[in-house]
């Protein structure tokens, strides 16, 4: 019995590699040939790119199927990984941990492990009822939004590694900075009392896991998130067309350039009260630096959108007293600034 059960249970995983394998070939192919698809797909309609609005619309169809095509690839693969670190792990990873190597780790973590604003609050108050310090918390709560794979992987495929690389060392000593300092300031009075009368629950393991599953997991996860997602990428490609089609290029140089000292904060002034998340707001920010915009401006804008979004400060306000989310704000936009005026300067 025990054999047939293994010959099963390795056909399975063989069936599932090759399902795996059949996605990347046919992702390949039609990334590959996505210009010629695109420009096929505007031939169809009566518009000219000699136009704004033929300009716009063609950044639209090409965009569109780019994007998407991308995120579904990270999305997969990153659903894959995240089966070996699930938020119980996490935060089994991080309980007692020392504010410092703590908030190192948090930051670290938090690019692999699956968040979303509606999880904010499960995810906070599970790991401080496991023991992880505030700050630390604080940290994987900032860096896993911000800093996440899609916005790594849009970045490394649109603008190359040294700008995605920039992002991650960045991103993630905003997350680590952000978070030591609050948890330095000792705010824990300012976490609403009933959060921490909430019982701790066991942590589950994924050890058992066969490779079957865990791709499985990666299809769920395209399912979930790109089905949840796809339509802030419409918007937000919507957006970045009409950027590119109608905005000229020196008045966005004008108002976001690097010369302008008081782009960035304006930046990330307009940025936070935005909701999107990274699949949504990378298209926009393409079309703005095409514009002349400067990198450091629209990266901040970028990061205030996905890191201080007003919806999710919202959220954290079931859990967090009026200061500390005051203080959380400021910390983490200070952070953004000086991200902004660091890339302004080096790039």
């Amino acid at each position: 019995m025990s054999t047939s059960v293994e010959l099963a249970g390795r056909f399975t995983d063989r069936r599932a590699w090759l399902q795996a394998g059949a996605f990347v070939a046919v992702w390949m192919l039609v990334y590959r040939n996505l210009t010629p698809l695109a420009e096929g797909a505007f031939a169809l309609l009566p518009l000219g790119r000699d136009t704004r609005f033929g300009e716009a619309v063609y950044f639209f169809v090409y965009e569109v199927p780019k994007v998407l095509l991308l995120l579904t690839l990270v999305v997969f693969g990153m659903g894959v990984v995240r089966t070996f670190f699930s938020p119980e792990r996490t935060r089994a990873l991080l309980a007692g941990r020392r504010t410092g190597a703590g908030n190192v780790l948090a930051a670290l973590l938090g690019i692999v492990t699956p968040f979303c604003s509606c999880s904010a609050v499960p995810l906070f108050i599970g790991f401080l009822t496991a023991g992880v310090p505030l700050g630390v918390t604080l940290s994987f709560l900032i860096s896993a939004p911000m800093v996440n794979e899609i916005a790594l992987a849009l970045l490394f495929s649109l603008f190359g590694w040294k700008i995605a690389l920039l992002y991650l060392i960045l991103g993630l000593a905003v997350a680590i900075v952000a978070g030591f300092v609050i948890g330095t300031l000792r705010m824990e009075r300012q976490v609403e009392e009933w959060v921490y009368d909430v019982p701790a629950t066991e942590t589950e393991g994924d050890e058992g896991m066969t490779w079957a599953e865990r791709l499985n997991a990666g299809w769920s996860a395209v399912k979930d998130i790109v089905g949840r997602v796809w339509p802030y990428i419409l918007l937000g490609i919507g957006v970045g067309a009409g950027i590119h089609g109608y905005v000229p290029e020196d008045f966005m140089a004008s108002i976001m350039g690097a010369q302008a000292w008081w782009s960035v904060p304006l930046a990330v002034a307009i940025g936070v009260p935005m909701y999107s998340n990274a699949a949504g707001i990378i298209p926009v920010v393409e079309a703005l630096l095409s514009k002349g915009a400067a990198l450091g401006t629209v990266l901040a804008f970028m990061m205030s959108v996905i890191a201080l979004s007003l919806p999710e400060v919202i959220i954290l306000r079931k859990v967090l007293k009026v200061r500390l989310i005051a203080v959380f704000i400021g910390v983490v936009a200070t952070g953004i600034l000086l991200v902004g005026y660091v890339f302004n300067a080096v790039m």
